[in-house]
């Protein structure tokens, strides 16, 4: 499996994870079930996110530098990761509601942009081998990561 295989596959359960978020996130009451919410999100945005910029976005660097986007896709992560960090320190349920569901827009404006930009960028740029091994390397990180 190439690396922006694996990748795309991981943004298909986030997308599955952000609807979830914006139909229960409003009527939920509590600021402890919003922040689990939030929590979950961080968890698995950070795995993620790890394996973007450690094995995927390395190789890539140079071209994103040229394109004008080097700096846009780590302030983006950045950005969430702030964001998410709000929501944990917030004591109002309507601020934390208000985060969540205003970091889901700004992951799924991200992911689009991989989408539509990075993904096919590496596709035409890196070998297919290069992308099958980077797809191994995630593989062998997340089988050691579940034990």
């Amino acid at each position: 499996m190439k690396i922006t295989e694996a990748l795309l596959a991981e943004h298909l359960v986030f997308h599955n994870l952000f609807d979830h978020v914006e139909t229960t996130a409003p009527s939920t009451q509590t600021i402890g079930e919003l922040k689990t919410m939030a929590a979950l999100l961080d968890a698995v945005l950070r795995a993620h996110t790890r394996t973007e910029d450690e094995l995927f976005m390395g190789p890539l660097e140079q071209c994103f530098e040229q394109i004008g986007h080097r700096e846009t896709f780590h302030q983006e992560h950045e950005e969430i990761d702030e964001i998410l960090g709000q929501l944990q320190k917030t004591l109002d349920a309507d601020q934390a509601r208000e985060l969540l569901l205003g970091v889901i827009v700004l992951c799924r404006q991200h992911f689009d942009k991989e989408e539509r930009i990075v993904f096919p960028m590496a596709e035409a740029l890196l070998k297919g081998e290069t992308l099958t091994q980077l797809g191994q390397t995630w593989m062998d990180q997340r089988v050691r990561s579940a034990k």
